[in-house]
């Protein structure tokens, strides 16, 4: 006789210092059957798109996370049957099938509690250092003016649900001398945030209202954390790459012809900022709080952007690459992104960010730090400029480097000195003495 066993599946972790993960889309229903690392859903993180493999060969049993919603790594987003005995416990929503599927949730401090008198009859709402609640739940909850400590939740776990809020009365709040909880600290409400006192801005006649998709709110999470947690400092040189210019446009055409691929002005940049970062490894750090992590590998994460995401894929150990493989590198990169083919690994590890702003027209930025890196640099348009060469005017083929440093890492010095290795680098590119392999 067969027997049958419920697997969990759970969130997981889809590249270094991810935490939690959007369900996009959902690829398989209850009672579909699935072999072991066949794609179920499609989940979104603040690296990368990817798919989410099975881990078991099996029947899907239940759903427990709805499209759109983020949970955090080693959640249980499934449940499948399987031939055998279960290798991990049934989630509680197996044995209670009356609690909701689990909404997204932030963290707020709540005081420590003491230890329970006696269990009460409801699910009390969560307590301990770090009650959790819903984005919908805390903005519902300020809103109305609710004390979430006083609401009950009948969610998983006792989780507060937007059902609980929205059905919540004063009455329906247990009296101090009924609670379970014993406590000399008084309970907690959440603070507001400052969204909360920030008024809605009206919509008018004929405005058109985006919906915020999941990777830009990835990308929102990451830009706020940096520009949150970094001090920003910023410095520019200008550079003269027309002998730069003169050289790729000496040999473009038949680089095309035997390569297959057009070789760009950025993969020369890229190619000098590698060699910068071999002297100044200053620039290729990572602030702990405790310490300051000089990384031994130079990769550098190159920004590529579609027209409503940006994505950081990795060119890894560019110091010892050519300009001609970095340039291969870097178009191999730029049509995955495009072709929505990345995978994480090849977002991950990122020591210092290179990004060509030039390449929309700009000719001066200030790029927010791709966290946790120390810095980053936007190398903008080449422009024909009239410039003093050799007490003349002459007509040059001009570029301004603009870089952004995390001020706990580094100082103006240093970041100077990198950003002169870098010109130096550049300017000395010619027909005569360069090659791209």
């Amino acid at each position: 006789m067969t027997h049958m066993a419920i697997e969990n599946i759970k969130m997981p972790q889809l590249g270094e210092s991810v935490t939690e993960g959007t369900i996009t889309a959902w690829l398989v229903q209850p009672g579909d059957h699935v072999e072991q690392y066949d794609p179920i859903a499609e989940v979104l993180t603040d690296k990368v798109t990817a798919e989410i493999p099975s881990s078991f060969t099996g029947t899907i049993k239940e759903i427990l996370v709805e499209a759109d919603v983020t949970v955090p790594v080693g959640e249980v987003i499934c449940t499948m049957e399987t031939a055998g005995e279960a290798t991990t416990p049934a989630p509680k929503a197996e044995t209670e099938k009356a609690a909701p599927t689990p909404e997204p949730v932030v963290e707020a401090k709540a005081a420590p509690a003491a230890p329970v008198a006696a269990p009460a009859a409801p699910v009390a709402a969560p307590t301990g250092d770090r009650a959790r609640y819903s984005p919908v739940v805390l903005r519902l909850s300020q809103e109305k003016g609710i004390d979430l400590t006083q609401v009950t939740g009948t969610g998983k776990g006792g989780r507060i649900t937007r059902k609980d809020v929205l059905g919540f009365t004063p009455s329906a709040a247990p009296a101090p001398e009924q609670t379970s909880v014993v406590s000399e600290t008084p309970a907690p409400s959440v603070a507001p945030t400052a969204s909360a006192s920030t008024p809605t801005p009206t919509v008018a006649a004929g405005d058109v209202t985006v919906p915020v998709t999941p990777i830009r709110k990835a990308i929102a999470k990451h830009m706020v954390q940096s520009s949150l947690e970094i001090p920003h400092a910023w410095v520019m040189v200008e550079v003269d790459a027309t002998e730069l210019v003169n050289y790729r446009n000496s040999i473009k055409d038949e680089f095309k012809a035997k390569e297959g691929f057009s070789i760009s002005y950025f993969a020369f940049f890229v190619k000098a900022v590698a060699q910068a970062l071999k002297k100044y490894p200053e620039l290729n750090s990572t602030w702990t709080g405790e310490s300051i992590i000089q990384r031994h590998d130079i990769n550098l994460s190159i920004a590529v952007a579609t027209d409503d995401a940006l994505f950081v894929p990795v060119v890894r150990n560019a110091d010892e690459k050519t300009v001609k493989g970095i340039g291969k590198e870097i178009a191999d990169l730029a049509g995955k992104v495009r072709t929505g083919k990345l995978t994480s690994k090849e977002m991950d590890g990122g020591t210092f960010t290179v990004n060509s702003t030039g390449s929309f027209g700009s000719v001066q930025s200030m790029g927010i730090i791709n966290h946790p890196q120390a810095a980053i640099l936007q190398v903008e348009s080449i422009v024909k400029r009239p410039v003093v060469k050799d007490g003349m005017i002459a007509v040059r083929d001009m570029v301004n480097l603009c870089l952004s440093i995390d001020h706990r890492v580094l100082d103006g010095l240093v970041a100077g000195r990198f950003l002169q290795e870098v010109k130096n680098n550049v300017e000395a590119i010619n027909s005569k003495s360069t090659s791209v392999y």
